[in-house]
């Protein structure tokens, strides 16, 4: 792609694009591509490109509504665990290569030990966030619909607490601002403007599709879907029903984001918005400049890879 072109993405602007912060970088999600862009500490910025194929290629029922959420549920979990995986052995690799040590990235994380990660936060989430709010509801509340309503609002102040807690830590201070730095690299992008540190810096922090806004409508969502079931007898109904429903809870969410994120200048639109974006004030910090420049080099890279539609492209399994 010519380079006046990539910089002025007019021919592709309407494309569809995500992000997550990482360990010092950002990844960006288009269609078919994917980019790992990381600052390491020698102030360079390593990339890493990846062709995927989305589920719903693959198949075809994840193209129908509600199931296409799920797909992207599924397929930003997985990335985006391989993405802060990624940028965490470049930084152990860059740490190594500056003590005269044997680098690690260039042989990583293992898949065993990637799977039994993933699996053990898998769990610890379902107890946070399913079975301890649960297990607080029933000793408060006998009531069906009002059961229902603590074990939501305990599980929105766990939520609200875990994000308190974890940005004591410097690190993740500096990951939230590279999250900051992700969205204002896509709002220049949405807004048809050249993509300059200058152009994204005026841009907020804050982007109505942004993955914490997405994780409020699930709970808020979920305090209305399982108030319809009442309050079971057994506790393994209530949990089951809990995680029976989450898929389909996220799949309306996504949907949800999607609708109102096209229909921003809605006054009705802003309202239902505004809690999300509220809750971002927590996830996210102004970036400084040089985390901005990464961001913006992997949104380029990545529209770069939209255009090129090269072959063989990859699962993201």
């Amino acid at each position: 792609m010519p380079k006046s072109e990539m910089e002025n993405p007019q021919s592709v602007r309407k494309k569809d694009i995500g992000g997550q912060a990482v360990i010092e970088g950002v990844m960006m999600r288009g269609a078919r591509s994917l980019v790992i862009a990381v600052r390491k500490p020698d102030q360079e910025i390593a990339i890493r490109r990846e062709k995927v194929t989305p589920l719903k290629e693959r198949f075809a029922p994840f193209k129908l509504p509600i199931l296409r959420g799920l797909a992207v549920l599924v397929e930003s979990m997985i990335w985006g665990f391989k993405a802060l995986t990624y940028s965490a052995d470049v930084a152990v690799d860059a740490i190594d290569a500056k003590d005269g040590k044997e680098g690690k990235a260039s042989k990583g994380i293992g898949n065993f030990t990637l799977a039994i990660t993933f699996l053990l936060s898998f769990v610890i989430g379902i107890g946070l966030f399913v079975i301890m709010p649960e297990r607080l509801a029933n000793i408060i509340s006998d009531k069906g619909y009002l059961f229902n309503i603590v074990d939501g609002i305990i599980r929105l102040v766990v939520f609200f607490l875990y994000i308190i807690v974890i940005s004591f830590s410097k690190n993740i201070t500096r990951v939230f601002q590279y999250h900051g730095a992700e969205h204002k690299s896509i709002h220049a992008y949405e807004a048809g403007e050249e993509l300059t540190v200058d152009n994204a810096m005026k841009y907020s922090p804050l982007h109505p599709r942004c993955g914490t806004a997405f994780l409020l409508t699930v709970m808020v969502v979920g305090i209305i879907v399982f108030s319809m079931f009442g309050k079971p007898d057994s506790v393994l109904v209530r949990i089951g029903i809990r995680l029976v429903f989450i898929p389909l809870i996220a799949g309306f969410s996504y949907e949800f984001i999607k609708f109102t994120a096209k229909r921003q200048d809605h006054v009705l639109t802003r309202i239902i918005m505004a809690p999300g974006l509220w809750l971002q004030r927590l996830t996210t910090r102004e970036p400084s400049i040089d985390q901005v420049q990464v961001a913006l080099c992997s949104l380029k890279e990545v529209l770069q890879m939209e255009e090129e539609k090269v072959e063989g492209s990859i699962t993201p399994a």
